[in-house]
């Protein structure tokens, strides 16, 4: 995401300010935020990743979204129905601004200029989220797992400008991502392998 400020000063500059905006650290594995239908939240990943995941009653686990620095997320975006439903869990040590929506056209008492500044950057930040959600949808309703799998490497690709690419997830999670099982994607990426479609050392993958 390109815009014309740097995030962590921005950051900075209106956490001292700002009485309506909070900046928090977190621990690998911990959670984030809950998604909460009343309370509206917006967050931008400062430093670090994370993964918004789904659990459903049998304990299952979805990965929906994958987010890095710079990204934005919160039940804003969700229209969520069970409290708990959907987590925000922290891949390694991250920093995050959160902030609730409704707040954002009503001024502080100091009467800071967060609120001026975050609505003017607003729509590019909703855009690169539609653009981001609508690549997940596109992700998911290929057929097969060598679809997904090589529609996913060849984003990845894309996004670094390289053939070569580190893979953000563990194999579990990527499974969990791409919402497939683990055993048939190893499988896949096996036969990938040997008809020479890709290259595999660890995380490391080559796109031939």
């Amino acid at each position: 995401m390109n815009l014309n400020f740097d995030f962590n000063d921005f950051a900075q500059d209106f956490e001292k300010s700002c009485q309506k905006v909070q900046i928090k650290h977190f621990s690998k594995n911990e959670v984030i935020t809950s998604y909460i239908t009343d309370r509206n939240q917006f967050c931008i990943l400062l430093e670090g990743s994370a993964d918004l995941v789904r659990y459903d009653l049998n304990g299952n686990r979805t990965i929906v979204e994958h987010f890095s620095k710079n990204d934005v997320f919160g039940e804003v975006f969700y229209n969520v129905t069970t409290n708990n439903e959907l987590l925000v869990e922290s891949k390694d040590n991250s920093k995050v601004l959160l902030y609730i929506y409704d707040n954002i056209y009503h001024k502080c008492k100091t009467n800071c200029k967060f609120h001026s500044i975050l609505s003017k950057y607003l729509p590019e930040l909703i855009l690169e989220k539609v653009t981001h959600l609508n690549t997940r949808i596109e992700l998911l309703t290929k057929r097969s797992i060598r679809e997904k799998l090589l529609g996913y490497f060849t984003l990845l690709s894309t996004k670094n400008l390289n053939k070569t690419f580190l893979l953000p997830f563990s194999l579990t999670d990527l499974a969990d991502y791409l919402s497939i099982d683990r055993s048939a994607m190893m499988r896949e990426m096996k036969i990938l392998k040997e008809e020479g479609l890709i290259e595999k050392n660890g995380h490391k993958i080559t796109l031939l």
